[in-house]
């Protein structure tokens, strides 16, 4: 039995509790050891069979707005017709409860989790098992195993896409998704300032390490539109992730403005693009996940060219 499913069972919204310390991994799955000689679609099983395309949403740095991209993306992408899921991996610091108002899972099928779904959106996250006071203090390796249960574990069912709202930084929990699924590509989330920029370019180069694909670049708090005036005022200097696409030869996906609404919208449950889908940054980032589409239409059109053609000579 995992230990996502002792959690479920032992209680709604329970503390997870540490695993023994010598604690062997059940037979149907592969040590941490041997983890990254296993393909991703044995990891995933069951479980993420039904899924087409998994997308990380990332940015290596807190505070940038990468977990409201991630839920507003992920309603563009119902409002556009598609099979949605959002696994929150900020173990630390997951949101995605807050955002959307989601509830807890209530039912197994099998060993799996049934997600709860919220406005057609099939979500899971941490902050469904504990408390909302709680602090999650675990070492990276058992975050990182209570991440692949969340992939593993759960019942994803038919989707097309699944958006993975990573945590700051590259360690284990990021290792630990690009070896138990097989990633379609990653979308960067960045702020316009420096000390932002910094921190993307090594999540940029921690993707290119693990061979995942970036789709690009979306640009958060570029700009704030006064009231008054109507002029854009760059808060945060400006053209940050314009800078950043270049220096990367990636393409710039969307800049989100800087709009009380953005945070009123999160705080409250109701996020943007499913609330005020008319407001200048849902549509920037309705904009912003068509171009993302567009990104993985144009990987899948490589890839398949990248194949070719062969022939096979049979010897007597």
């Amino acid at each position: 039995m995992s230990l996502l499913t002792r959690i479920f069972k032992k209680s709604p919204n329970p503390l997870p509790p540490p695993p023994p310390p010598r604690e062997e991994a059940p037979k149907a799955r592969p040590t941490a050891k041997t983890a990254g000689q296993h393909k991703p679609e044995q990891l995933g099983g069951q479980a993420l069979s039904g899924v087409r395309q998994i997308i990380a949403v990332a940015s290596g740095k807190g505070g940038v707005g990468k977990s409201t991209s991630a839920v507003n993306l992920a309603y563009c992408l119902i409002a556009l017709g598609y099979k949605v899921g959002l696994l929150d991996a900020d173990i630390y610091g997951p949101s995605l409860a807050i955002m959307t108002g989601v509830g807890n899972p209530e039912e197994m099928q099998g060993a799996l989790v049934v997600p709860p779904i919220h406005q057609g959106i099939k979500m899971i996250s941490v902050a469904m098992f504990a408390s909302a006071s709680s602090a999650q203090i675990l070492r990276g390796p058992m975050a990182g195993n209570m991440i692949k249960q969340f992939l593993t574990n759960v019942a994803w069912g038919e989707l097309d896409y699944l958006l993975i709202d990573y945590p700051p930084g590259t360690g284990d929990i990021q290792l630990t998704i690009s070896q138990t699924a097989s990633l379609a590509g990653a979308i960067m989330i960045t702020s316009p300032q420096e000390i932002a920029l910094a921190d993307v370019r090594k999540a940029i180069a921690m993707f290119g390490t693990l061979k995942v694909p970036v789709l690009g670049i979306i640009e958060t708090m570029s700009y704030f539109i006064c009231d008054s005036c109507d002029k854009k005022h760059f808060i945060f200097t400006q053209g940050g992730g314009a800078k950043l696409a270049a220096e990367f030869a990636l393409p710039l996906l969307g800049q989100i403005p800087l709009a009380a609404e953005i945070t009123a919208s999160s705080d409250e449950g109701k996020p943007l693009s499913l609330h005020r889908t008319s407001s200048p940054a849902a549509q920037a980032y309705r904009a912003a996940a068509e171009q993302c589409l567009s990104e993985l239409g144009r990987l899948s059109q490589q890839n398949t060219a990248a194949l070719g053609s062969f022939t096979l000579h049979w010897k007597q």
